[in-house]
């Protein structure tokens, strides 16, 4: 015997469908991730402002400055924080919430970022962002107050700026400088790949057959 409400049936699902989404959009042309069952309902569709920040010791700098006029309705970017970004892809997705909102009870907020979090997080968190800033993805093209779009449904994250803007804010951004000159540093920053595609080193991915071991 076992309880119903502990181990469940297909008839009698905790949810509707799967936890977890798959967002595509021009913000996140190769996919971001959104744990859409941790998130406020009333965030799964909305349009709001962005408040961007660099990295994450920008975000911790800035978050409380009321010069920033963040509201919940705001849409919270971190970027710089990719796999090559963080570098590593830190785990600085479920960003904080400033004090005077969590003061007036506001417990959740849109918030994107390339980085990644914790499977215990919550909260209305995009993570995993690709391609990531660092490279030339969209996100590093965002600036404070363009309206973003998260629409859970249709499972859309999209940046609401004209095409021609974009493209001219393209050919204005230039690649960050290399960290890493030698040692391993160079070599995963030479080799790592995108969140979509693992965040692993390509030559591991490399088709090709390694040969058995020697049976003397």
């Amino acid at each position: 015997m076992h309880n119903d409400d502990v181990i469940r049936t297909r008839e009698n699902p905790v949810a509707a469908e799967g936890g977890v989404a798959i967002l595509r959009g021009n913000l996140a042309p190769s996919g971001a991730v959104i744990k859409h069952i941790a998130a406020q309902p009333r965030l799964l569709v909305h349009t709001g402002p962005a408040v961007v920040f660099d990295d994450y010791e920008d975000l911790k700098k800035r978050i409380n400055d009321p010069a920033l006029g963040i509201t919940e309705d705001s849409v919270l970017v971190l970027r710089g924080s990719g796999p090559l970004g963080g570098p590593g892809m830190p785990e600085y997705g479920m960003l904080p919430l400033p004090d005077h909102l969590l003061a007036k009870g506001i417990r959740d907020m849109v918030r994107v970022s390339d980085a990644r979090m914790s499977g215990t997080g919550y909260g209305a968190c995009v993570l995993h962002v690709a391609p990531e800033s660092h490279v030339g993805g969209p996100l590093a093209l965002v600036r404070d107050g363009d309206p973003i779009t998260l629409d859970v449904p249709s499972r859309r994250l999209s940046l609401d700026v004209d095409d021609a803007e974009l493209q001219q804010r393209r050919a204005r951004w230039t690649t960050p400088p290399p960290r890493y000159e030698r040692g391993y540093g160079a070599l995963y920053s030479e080799h790592i790949t995108q969140a979509d595609e693992g965040c692993d080193f390509d030559f591991l991915a490399r088709v090709g057959e390694n040969p058995e071991p020697d049976a003397q």
